[in-house]
């Protein structure tokens, strides 16, 4: 497959997809959604593929919804009918890594940002650079990280993804590890990896499959869960207000509080 967003390698039972939106910083365009589904697609399709790992390029993994679409998209019905199947897509994705018999890793080096954060959450393994930097800045816009939570809520519990969606703040990578968002820090990333990569191709493709199935069993993940998030971030675009946000900042660069200020 020739892709536009992303670009694939495979090699030693491990493909490897980079993001490749550099001029958007890695967002999550409609495009981008649907040739990442795609490639899991070819993925669960091969059975010589054991690893898929996740990276961005040049200190930037993922930052989240593209603003630039969205806000090209017109009235709030139309964009709330639109982010609704795009956050489907979405949803598909995080909830494939949860149960696709592969192992899929998220490599970071740089800045992972709101939708960004729940492609790490789900993932199986993280493994992080010191110099990596992970937030939730939806709430900035008025808007909630609906479909990231689900699995952040698994991976780090109730609490901290409560905290990491109230203060938008940055989290380094040090606290990142702490509190179990990443699972390993690492110099050399492509060391880690690499040892990191040689145990688990050893593991069976159905052991993989019944171990995914019998964990998803032990959390409350569930397609209801996963469709209230979805529910709820098509009625936040709904709004004017969070709309008027998106499109401030897309055509002049201005964040909400420096607009609210003026009035």
């Amino acid at each position: 497959m020739n892709y536009e967003t992303i670009l694939v390698k495979e090699t030693n039972k491990i493909l490897t997809v980079t993001f490749n939106r550099p001029e958007t910083r890695n967002t999550l365009s409609s495009q981008f959604v649907a040739e990442l589904n795609q490639v899991l697609d070819e993925a669960e399709q091969n059975p010589q593929c054991k690893v898929i790992i996740l990276e961005g390029k040049d200190g930037v993994f993922c930052t989240g919804m593209d603003f630039q679409e969205v806000s090209e998209k017109g009235s709030a019905d139309v964009v709330a009918a639109n982010e609704s199947d795009s956050q489907s897509h979405y949803m598909d994705i995080i909830r494939r890594f949860s149960l696709m018999p592969k192992v899929v890793i998220s490599k970071l080096d740089g800045q992972v940002i709101a939708g960004g954060v729940g492609l790490v959450a789900a993932s199986d393994i993280v493994i992080s650079s010191p110099r990596t930097t992970l937030s939730l800045s939806e709430a900035l816009w008025g808007l909630l990280p609906c479909c990231v939570m689900p699995y952040l809520v698994r991976r780090i519990g109730f609490q901290k993804a409560y905290w990491m969606t109230m203060t938008t703040q940055q989290v380094s990578a040090d606290e990142a590890y702490r509190i179990g968002l990443v699972d390993e820090l690492a110099k050399n990333l492509e060391d880690a990896l690499r040892k990191t990569s040689l145990r688990l191709i050893r593991l069976h493709e159905e052991t993989l499959k019944d171990m995914k199935a019998y964990f998803r069993k032990m959390w409350i993940v569930n397609e209801e869960m996963e469709q209230i998030a979805i529910n709820e971030i098509s009625r936040l675009t709904q709004k004017p207000r969070i709309m008027s946000n998106i499109k401030n900042f897309v055509q002049h660069k201005q964040f909400p509080w420096e607009t609210e200020s003026k009035h």
